[in-house]
Parts: structure tokens; C-alpha cells; sequence
């Protein structure tokens, strides 16, 4: 080998150095300066030494049960020293082995993770530390791509910088998700064992850190092999770092796991939370409510909600029923054999009495059809469909055509898919089944504790997810006469008494505004001559209404109105005793709550404290009622409301068998149906309508449609409230009267008890005889 062939050697060999390192140099500056440009923009993570995480906002009931949540992350925040050294080290066996020993990074799994990537040209294996895993979780998206890797390793060596690896761990623990909305190590563990993360058992500790490598896929609800199988990995990791014995291995893998039941959170109170998250946002702003883990004590009973909900449901799905049948829901072919194609649905043995499910005839008879419901058979007999009889026709569903009722072959076809209230199983398994139908028509409740307007319970809507708009509070509707009591309670206020007498007849009004005649009419269609003002309100007199608000002014009424609460505009016209203007359902409850009340109001609302996470009270909410009215004429005016659910319109609340006063409210062409009542200790509100206001239904008043469903929640919420009397007022006298004259009764003539503040008492004495005051019912076209 010749000199001169070594020297080229050497020449050739140098120049691939110096290519090489100027390469290596190249790649070097190139990959600092791409470093440099990616650190520019990396977030502050100064901001770690004070940082909160995201945490649930709370919401409770007037027991302190909780009733629901706002929350971007659901999650609670729990120090490293509350957290079991078990699940801290199957965490960190799963996670970062080596978590205690390297500065954010673990170059040997970096490499191992580049390997396979390169292989797969994908990035497909993680190595990401725990540090690494926080990094991406506060400050990154889950986008795959070296990119956002290199962020991610600069951001994880930052932190390892400004915190304590313990700093780290508790930060990890309490912000990586666990699956079903459930962000840290307490949630988790509420969320699959219903039990805090200090009293899991060593395998469900290997569950819970088994799962944020990829929550969906180890869920044990949907995935239970899968989830199984990572929880023996965790098991595996941890017997190989020698944090457990193998007979711990091995009991802890043997051990069965009973998981919490999963279903999807259920709000019993939809539209008060909303109504509430509304109020709170506006006070404290999205950022405390959504992040800041308040705890919001409220108002709410959750039975009288309970019983609220259930209330507007079977009286909506009443008044639907009246209205017709619009059909089943669709059309299924049937296989052969007559069987439903299979479906995902529920076990029969889990569906429970009145629950309302869907099914499909298979079989049709005159008298009978049998419907499969969740691979079950049921019966439907004629006489629990015989309301279907009434069809509604497409494609408006407000033209009716009524069928026979003598087959079932007139109602349904084969194939029919239909929804059924189960009433019964029969004692040869199959279920007796009723039709059902999802109501179109609308309604809303409220109640409010008229001492401190405390809202006890609140139904907006028949459903929540259908509409959230909330009829309870947003929606303005014409009360009809469910405003009279406003009227009435003016005129006793301005001295006026329930023997007042007002002479019901036809009259005739030349509005000049709207440049035509009106001729108000009772609801009978008749008139009824010379009645006391407790006669007119009792059975809704409206021409005698209207003259009353005539005699004592439109502003009298106004101003009264604005004294216990009504705030919506009121019209400027003698149709206001008729309650042509709309009016929030909340409005006027809490309005004719003012009575109950002996006079006072009280603002109504849903809120008794806010705290911070930490339980400082950042708001307490003290009822503070201010007289607006008389106890003289409170008394007085519940007194004459009592006549109307004695004697009046309000007959069918008698049931309660108790001291209850309200009044009832019908609008033009029966659009809207309230009913608004109180006793003592609690005063609701009921309307029924539908959003376009269209007629309920010949007939379908306040009576029939807004009461029935009143009396159906009072009779459950009044069961554990005592029964009250309302208090009588020192000034509050009472004295036989005619009751044809209103005057003080003579001797020996027609008399009945009656009512009066002590200065309104009659000093006349009414003649035997009162030709004067005889008057003849007329027709509506005398």
C-alpha cells in the first residue's frame, strides 16, 4: 500500500468529516434556532406556582342534597397527602417509572417511542412522562406531531424547573381525565366505585390508574375484557417495581370489581338550574361558575319538585289525550314469524310499573293487541286505547276525525310502532300495556314559600331537552281571570266589601282607541243582575268585573298591581278586568303570594348562600319582607278566593280538605289555562297553553285543564307541611248582611255571614222586601 494512496485516503476522509460536521453544525444551529422559535411562544407557566384547576360548581337542595353541577371539567380537588401511597404507585408504575429520577424527560422511552414511530412512518408509541402528560394537559391539544412534542418536552422541562416532583404529582393526579366526565383521582373514584379515593382496595386503585392512557377504550361499561386486561397491567407494573407482593398480584386480580352504576346524570330540576346558572353567571361571572368550584345552596325540595314534575306531565299528557290521537310514531316490517327485528333495548325485567316505553303491535284482534316491548309481550285492551278514537290528521294534527271505537283494527295496523304506559304485569308475565302519545302542549309550574319567596319547586316545560325555554319565568301570557284577584284586592284596599254589590248586566263600551264597540260577556253567556263582589269573584263574573274596575280606576288597579309585584306592562283599558295583559307565571304567583303572607312580599328567588371551593361564604340571602298591603284587606281578599275553590270555580281543590284560596283563569278561544292558589305555607302557580297559542279545546278552561294538575302537586307537597289556618286581623269583624242588599240583615229576613274591615261595616239595614234590587237573569241577546 503506496504513500501517496494513503494520503488520498486521508484527503477523502477529511473532506467527509468536514462534510459531515458541517452537516452535524447545520442540523445543529438549524434544530436550535427551530427550538428557539417554538420556546418563543410557549405559554407562561409562571402562573403554576398559584394554579387552580378547573373544579365543579355545586348545586343544592333546601336539605343539602345536591341537585346538579356546572362545570367545563368535573372534577375535586384533593391534596397529594389524601390521596392512598397505593394508587399514588400504580400510577407512577403505569405512567413514569423512573419518575422520581429524571428531569422531565426519559430519554430511554423517548428513544424506544422514535424507533417504532420511524418504522411505521406514524406517530404512533408515547413516552411521555408524567411531567410530559401535564404539560399536554394544561397548556396543549392531543394533536399528534413532532411539533407539538417538542413544545411539550420544553414546557415539561420548564416545570420540572418551577415545582417539586411532588408539586407534579398532586397537579397530575387531580388534572388528567378518567373517563364519563370525570377529571382527577376523586372523581374517578366516585365515578366507578361511588366511594372517595381514600377508601379503594389496592384493585380498584389498579382500575383507576389504569385508565388515562385512553379512558373510552377502558371503560368498564362498554369495554369490561378491555378493561380488565389494563387492569392487569397495572397490577403486572407494579409487582416488577416491587410496590406489591405477588400474593397481592394475585388476590388484588382475583378480586371482583363492582363498578357504580353508569347512567347518564339525571336533573330533577332542569329548568331552575338554568333559570339559576343565568343569575349566577350574571353575579360572578362564566369563569367561577364553570371553573371555580362554588357551592350554591338553594331553595328547591326536591320532593315538591319531584311531585311538580310529575304533576305538568300527567296532566299535559290529559289534555293531549283530549285533543286526539296523531298517530304512531312509524311503521316497522315484521319478520315472518311475526317477531320485532332485534334492537338494543332495554331488559324487561328493568323496565318499571307507569314507565312509558315504546312498542310494536305484532298482533291485532277487535278487542286486543299485543305489542312487543324490549322482547317482552304485552297487551293492549281497547278500553286502554279507546281515547285514540280521536284522530288528529296530518299535517297540521288540528283537524279531528273521530273513528269507531268498536276494533282496534281502526286505531293501529301490524307494524305500528306506538308508546305504552306498562299498568300491570299480568300473572303470566305479560305486561298490560295503556297508549300513550308525547304531549305537543305546553305547561309550567312554580311554588314559592310565601314567608320568605323561597322558589320550592319550578317545572318550565314538559321537557327540558325538547325546549329549554322556561314558561315558568320567561313567558308573558294572558292570565285571564286569574288576574281578578289584583282587581278585587284594589277595591277592598280602597274600602270596598265582599257584600259590595255589583249589578251584572249587559253594557256596551265605545273605545275610541281601537275605534269599536265592545260588548264584554260572562262565560256562560248569561247575566246575573245585582251580585255581591264575593259572588263575582267566586264564579268569575266579567261584566261585573269590568264595571267594578271602572268604578274604582284603572290606576287604582295599576298601582295596587305594582305594590305586590306584577311588573309586566298593563294596558290602559277596561279589557285589563279581564286579564288581556300577559303576565310571568312567577309574576303572578309570588304576587297573590303577597296575601298568603298577611300582606308582606317578598322577593321571590332560589338562593340561600354561595360559597367559595374553600367554603367562604361569598353571599348569604335573608328573606326581607316589606308590607305593601294591609293585613285587613290580605285577609279579606283570601277570604273571598277561599269561596272560590268552595263554592266557585276552584270546586275540585276541596279534595285537599284543608284552608286553600285561588282562582282560576281562562283566555279568549281557550288559549291559556292557569290556575294560581296558596295556602298559608305555600302558594303555586299552574298555566297551560301551547307556544303558538292556539285553542287548548272547546271548554278547556282553567278548571279543567290548570287546576287538576294544581291539585295533583299541593296534594303531594302540602303532606309534610302542617295544616294552617290563614290568621283573621284584629280589625277584621263579621256581621249578617242581606244577601240580595249587601246591607246588615233584619230581623228575621234572609241573612249570611259576612266579612268586613271594622271602619266598612254597613250601618244600613236592609228592608224585608228589596223590590229595588230585583232583577231578571237575562239571555246574552236580552
Amino acid at each position: 500500500m503506496s504513500p501517496g494512496w494513503l494520503r488520498g485516503l486521508w484527503r477523502r476522509a477529511r473532506r467527509w468529516v468536514l462534510v459531515g460536521a458541517t452537516v452535524a453544525g447545520v442540523l445543529l444551529v438549524a434544530g436550535s434556532a427551530a427550538v428557539w422559535l417554538l420556546s418563543r411562544d410557549l405559554p407562561d407557566i409562571a402562573a403554576l406556582r398559584s394554579y387552580q384547576p378547573s373544579l365543579v360548581t355545586r348545586v343544592y337542595a333546601d336539605d343539602n342534597r345536591q341537585i346538579g353541577q356546572f362545570y367545563v371539567e368535573k372534577r375535586v380537588l384533593t391534596p397529594l397527602s389524601k390521596i392512598p401511597p397505593r394508587l399514588i404507585q400504580a400510577v407512577i408504575a403505569v405512567e413514569d417509572s423512573r419518575f422520581y429520577h429524571h428531569e422531565g424527560l426519559d430519554l430511554i422511552r423517548i428513544a424506544k417511542a422514535l424507533l417504532v414511530d420511524l418504522a411505521s412512518f406514524e406517530m404512533r408509541e408515547g413516552a411521555s412522562t408524567i411531567t410530559q402528560q401535564l404539560a399536554r394537559s394544561l397548556f396543549l391539544t392531543q394533536e399528534k406531531s413532532l411539533k407539538r412534542k417538542v413544545r411539550e418536552i420544553l414546557l415539561a422541562l420548564k416545570i420540572e424547573r418551577l415545582l417539586s416532583k411532588d408539586e407534579i404529582l398532586e397537579m397530575y393526579l387531580n388534572q388528567i381525565y378518567f373517563g364519563h366526565g370525570a377529571y382527577g383521582v376523586q372523581a374517578g373514584a366516585k365515578t366507578y366505585f361511588g366511594k372517595d379515593v381514600a377508601e379503594l382496595t389496592l384493585a380498584e386503585m389498579a382500575f383507576i390508574a389504569g385508565l388515562p392512557k385512553a379512558p373510552s377504550n377502558y371503560s368498564p361499561y362498554f369495554y369490561p375484557e378491555r378493561a380488565k386486561a389494563r387492569q392487569g397491567v397495572v397490577l403486572r407494573r407494579m409487582l416488577d417495581e416491587k410496590f406489591v407482593t405477588d400474593a397481592e398480584f394475585r388476590q388484588a386480580y382475583q378480586e371482583d370489581l363492582y363498578f357504580a352504576r353508569y347512567q347518564a346524570p339525571e336533573e330533577i330540576a332542569p329548568y331552575f338550574l338554568e333559570s339559576l346558572r343565568q343569575q349566577l353567571t350574571a353575579t360572578y361571572g362564566e369563569e367561577m361558575v364553570y371553573k371555580g368550584g362554588l357551592n350554591v345552596y338553594t331553595t328547591l325540595n326536591i320532593d315538591m319538585q319531584k311531585a311538580a314534575v310529575e304533576a305538568v306531565r300527567e296532566g299535559l299528557r290529559a289534555i293531549d289525550k283530549r285533543q286526539g290521537y296523531r298517530g304512531p310514531l312509524g311503521h316497522v316490517k315484521l319478520n315472518e314469524d311475526s317477531r320485532v327485528p332485534k334492537t338494543s333495548a332495554r331488559p324487561v325485567s328493568q323496565i318499571q310499573l307507569g314507565e312509558i316505553v315504546e312498542g310494536t303491535v305484532v298482533k291485532l284482534s277487535a278487542q286486543r293487541a299485543t305489542v312487543a316491548v324490549a322482547g317482552a309481550s304485552g297487551i293492549l285492551a281497547i278500553e286502554d286505547a279507546a281515547w285514540a278514537r280521536k284522530r288528529l290528521l296530518p299535517p297540521d294534527f288540528r283537524t279531528a276525525e273521530v273513528r269507531s271505537a268498536a276494533s282496534l283494527s281502526h286505531l293501529f295496523a301490524v307494524g305500528d310502532r306506538i308508546l305504552v304506559r306498562v299498568i300491570r304485569r299480568e300473572p303470566d308475565g305479560k305486561l298490560a300495556l295503556a297508549l300513550e302519545q308525547e304531549p305537543v302542549v305546553e305547561g309550567a309550574l312554580v311554588a314559592v314559600d310565601p314567608r320568605t319567596g323561597g322558589i320550592r319547586a319550578m317545572v318550565g316545560g314538559y321537557d327540558f331537552k325538547r325546549s329549554e325555554f322556561n314558561r315558568a319565568v320567561s313567558a308573558r301570557r294572558q292570565p285571564g281571570s286569574a288576574f281578578k284577584p289584583i282587581i278585587y284586592a284594589a277595591a277592598i284596599d280602597r274600602g270596598l266589601t265582599p257584600s259590595t254589590i255589583l249589578v251584572d248586566s249587559p253594557v256596551i263600551f265605545d273605545d275610541p282607541v281601537l275605534q269599536k264597540i265592545w260588548k264584554p260577556t260572562n262565560y256562560e253567556d248569561r247575566f246575573y243582575g245585582p251580585i255581591t263582589m264575593r259572588e263575582a269573584l267566586a264564579h268569575s263574573r266579567n261584566v261585573a268585573t269590568v264595571k267594578l274596575l271602572e268604578q274604582i280606576g284603572i290606576s287604582t288597579v295599576t298601582e295596587f298591581a305594582r305594590r305586590v309585584g306584577i311588573t309586566s306592562p298593563l294596558g290602559n283599558d277596561l279589557s285589563l278586568a279581564l286579564g288581556t295583559s300577559g303576565v310571568g307565571l312567577l309574576e303572578l304567583t309570588s304576587a297573590l303570594a303577597v296575601f298568603a303572607d298577611e300582606g308582606r312580599r317578598v322577593e321571590p328567588g332560589g338562593l340561600r348562600s354561595v360559597t367559595d371551593h374553600g367554603g367562604a361564604v361569598l353571599a348569604h340571602y335573608e328573606p326581607n319582607p316589606t308590607v305593601v298591603i294591609s293585613r285587613e284587606t290580605a285577609y279579606v281578599i283570601t277570604n273571598m278566593l277561599e269561596e272560590v275553590i268552595q263554592s266557585g270555580t276552584g270546586t275540585r281543590a276541596r279534595v285537599l280538605g284543608r284552608p286553600l284560596a285561588g282562582k282560576t283563569g281562562t283566555t279568549n278561544e281557550f288559549a291559556d289555562a292557569w290556575f294560581v292558589g296558596y295556602a298559608p305555607n305555600l302558594a303555586a302557580g299552574v298555566w297551560v297553553g301551547f307556544d303558538d297559542r292556539r285553542s287548548l279545546g272547546d271548554r278547556e278552561a282553567g278548571a279543567s285543564v290548570a287546576l287538576p294538575v294544581w291539585v295533583t302537586f299541593m296534594k303531594e307537597a302540602l303532606s309534610e307541611l302542617p295544616v294552617q289556618g290563614f290568621p283573621i286581623p284584629e280589625d277584621v269583624v263579621f256581621a249578617k248582611v242581606d244577601p240580595k242588599t249587601g246591607q246588615l240583615a233584619a230581623p228575621g229576613g234572609a241573612s249570611t255571614v259576612e266579612i268586613f274591615v271594622k271602619p266598612t261595616v254597613p250601618t244600613t239595614v236592609s228592608r224585608p222586601t228589596a223590590d229595588i234590587h230585583r232583577f231578571h237573569q237575562l239571555d246574552r241577546g236580552a
